[in-house]
């Protein structure tokens, strides 16, 4: 009856442990008659044991807000933003980076999670909104695998630096007298007054030294030589895969579990970190170099493109990570306080770790005597493990002790990003093959991960990390990052995920968000994509044969998307080739809800919203003749 209000008030079972504040209060509004009041529909809740194959469930929502920052929040901040923000110029990266993080970051991550909470499915199979851009899902698992591999290997770097803290005196803090070929300054040293006898040798740190030839012999490379893997190294890395394997084998309740610690141990570390080394000598010119921009690297296409790179390896987009985690939440979990919570504190995480690390070269740029902060360390990815364990040395008051905090804190940190990783790939062959037990497939990853692992810790390690990381997963996940976008938000459409987050939340999605996801997100990313293929540059250190093998490695991880695309075209019953390929574009008949009770409520709703519109649409046709017609007369 018009101007009848129906209103239908359904308890949520599953409100969060986080509080009140968990589940928006503001009912979905439907205009049912197009003309009369609307009808209010209040997010129903999520009673999946109703249905089939009912899905795990973290135990609290705060367990999924805490892992989702341990995965975030990790080596990628670290370890990657400062070495990332050195070798672009400090300040010159800072502002490319804080734009990216509010138009590509925070946009994608929310997306992202609401797809997976939404659906209950993982990183492949989450695209059984499309079938036909399911390759996206394959593509992102052969770039997680390629993270998976090389990232334990940069937390066994840490674990060996973890068991030489425990020597008498820190093993780096010194020169070794057999070091007579470069001009060496004890990392104990707070002024680095020296006198040299050559004074044509370079001066470098005892901390430098430790790391380019104690600790992975890069320093005794030839020409283009890979060399062996490193046996302590390799026993450092058969350590964190055995704890890995232990934290995941029981399933995310496990890894759940360990999130409290994951999380906000490293904190406590670096904010201590933070008050001593901002107070060494030089901290402050190092700093002014971290946040005073070069106006004129704005306009570096490379900058720009690192900036995006670093933004999905820090927040961990476009992997797949975040729709797996999301996946396992109650449906009506307050995902938008979650997405804001981590996004921002990653940004601040990032920040911070590169504050501190721009003060400790600043005070190296003081002990060497070299202005220029390019030539006090090699802007690498051991950019990390030469500042810090300098700073380590200076402390006056316990160092070994300070030393192994540090580095246990890195171990939680890779140990935090890289379960979450390998959860989402756990996750997505869980959702195809349901059959699998889950310690087995996380065995086969471990063994598999392991191996792969060995090319990482050989003395060449620096330059294949940064190899991988260009050919297997940067550009890999701006082309995959623009496919998802197009999926979601244009096969599928922005209004309908807008409908999907009013059911399932509650809430409307403001302007700002749409107009990211349609418009201004996929158009930056593939603005860098394209700058990238014109001018990126190609990894130093390799010959043509190499870099001809990196794009076979990128050609394998986007190959899938074409090949899956023509499979689920042909596999459409009947009709021309373009009507397939509409058939193939739209959701599979059981895409909504898990539950089974749920899906129905939402097919409900979807009907009623599409009815809504249609004859919203009828209503515009018929006024604007109206209009027109009376004009006329």
């Amino acid at each position: 009856m018009s101007g009848e209000v129906n209103r239908s008030f359904v308890d949520d079972p599953h409100k969060s442990e986080l509080g009140t504040g968990d589940r928006f209060p503001t009912p979905a509004v439907i205009d049912t008659n197009g003309s009369g009041p609307p009808v209010v529909v209040e997010s129903p809740p999520d009673d999946s044991s109703s249905g089939s194959g009912e899905r795990e469930k973290w135990d609290k929502g705060v367990e999924f807000l805490l892992s989702c920052i341990a995965m975030s929040v990790g080596l990628g901040n670290v370890w990657k933003f400062p070495s990332t923000a050195f070798r672009n110029g400090g300040g010159a990266f800072v502002i490319p980076y804080l734009i990216v993080l509010l138009i590509v970051g925070r946009p994608v991550y929310y997306l992202e999670m609401v797809m997976g909470q939404f659906s209950s499915r993982g990183s492949v199979k989450v695209y059984d909104v499309s079938p036909i851009m399911r390759g996206i899902g394959i593509g992102q698992l052969i770039a997680m695998s390629i993270v998976i591999s090389y990232y334990a290997a940069t937390i066994a770097v840490a674990i060996r630096y973890f068991f030489a803290s425990f020597a008498s005196e820190l093993p780096w803090a010194r020169c070794d007298p057999a070091w007579t070929d470069v001009n060496c300054v004890d990392s104990t040293s707070l002024t680095g007054k020296a006198n040299f006898t050559n004074l044509s040798l370079p001066v470098e740190t005892s901390a430098e030294l430790y790391y380019t030839r104690s600790v992975t012999g890069e320093a005794f490379l030839v020409g283009s030589e890979i060399g062996l893997p490193d046996w302590r190294l390799g026993l450092c890395l058969l350590f964190i895969w055995v704890c890995m394997t232990f934290m995941l084998i029981k399933g995310i309740r496990g890894s759940g579990k360990m999130s409290y610690f994951l999380a906000l141990f490293p904190y406590v570390v670096m904010i201590f970190f933070a008050v001593y080394c901002f107070t060494l000598e030089g901290a402050m010119d190092g700093l002014l170099y971290f946040i005073k921009p070069e106006w004129d690297q704005l306009m570096n296409p490379n900058v720009w493109k690192e900036a995006v790179s670093q933004c999905f390896f820090s927040l961990s987009i476009c992997f797949g990570g975040v729709i797996a985690y999301s996946s396992f939440n109650n449906f009506s979990n307050n995902i938008y306080r979650d997405a804001l919570i981590i996004s921002w504190l990653d940004t601040f995480t990032s920040l911070l770790s590169g504050a501190i690390v721009f003060a400790i070269i600043g005070h190296l740029g003081v002990i060497t005597n070299e202005p220029d902060y390019t030539k006090v360390v090699y802007p690498g990815s051991g950019l990390t493990f030469i500042t810090y364990p300098d700073a380590l040395a200076k402390f006056e008051h316990v160092p070994n002790l300070f030393s192994l905090l540090f580095f246990f804190m890195l171990f939680v940190l890779g140990i935090g990003s890289n379960t979450g990783i390998i959860t989402s790939v756990v996750t997505a062959i869980r959702d195809e093959f349901p059959g699998l037990k889950n310690w087995k497939i996380v065995l086969v990853i471990s063994v598999l991960g392991f191996t792969s692992g060995l090319l990482f810790i050989t003395p060449s390690a620096s330059r294949l990390i940064d190899y991988v990381d260009f050919y297997g997963v940067t550009f890999v996940t701006l082309t995959l990052a623009v496919a998802e976008l197009i999926c979601f938000c244009w096969i599928y459409g922005v209004r309908r995920i807008c409908n999907d987050i009013e059911f399932m939340l509650g809430i409307k999605t403001s302007f700002l968000w749409r107009w990211c996801w349609k418009y201004v997100t996929p158009t930056v990313i593939a603005l860098i994509l394209m700058v990238t293929f014109i001018t990126g540059n190609q990894p130093a250190g390799f010959s043509v044969e190499y870099h001809v093998l990196g794009w076979v490695i990128y050609a394998l991880a986007i190959i899938p998307l074409p090949l899956v695309a023509m499979w689920a075209i042909a596999s459409q019953p009947k009709g021309t080739i373009w009507q397939k390929i509409v058939s193939a574009s739209r959701p599979l008949a059981d895409w909504g809800p898990e539950s089974l009770s749920l899906k129905k409520k939402y097919d409900d709703y979807v009907d009623d919203r599409e009815r809504v519109r249609s004859r919203s649409v009828l209503q515009r046709v018929f006024f604007t003749r109206e209009k027109v017609y009376s004009v006329n007369i």
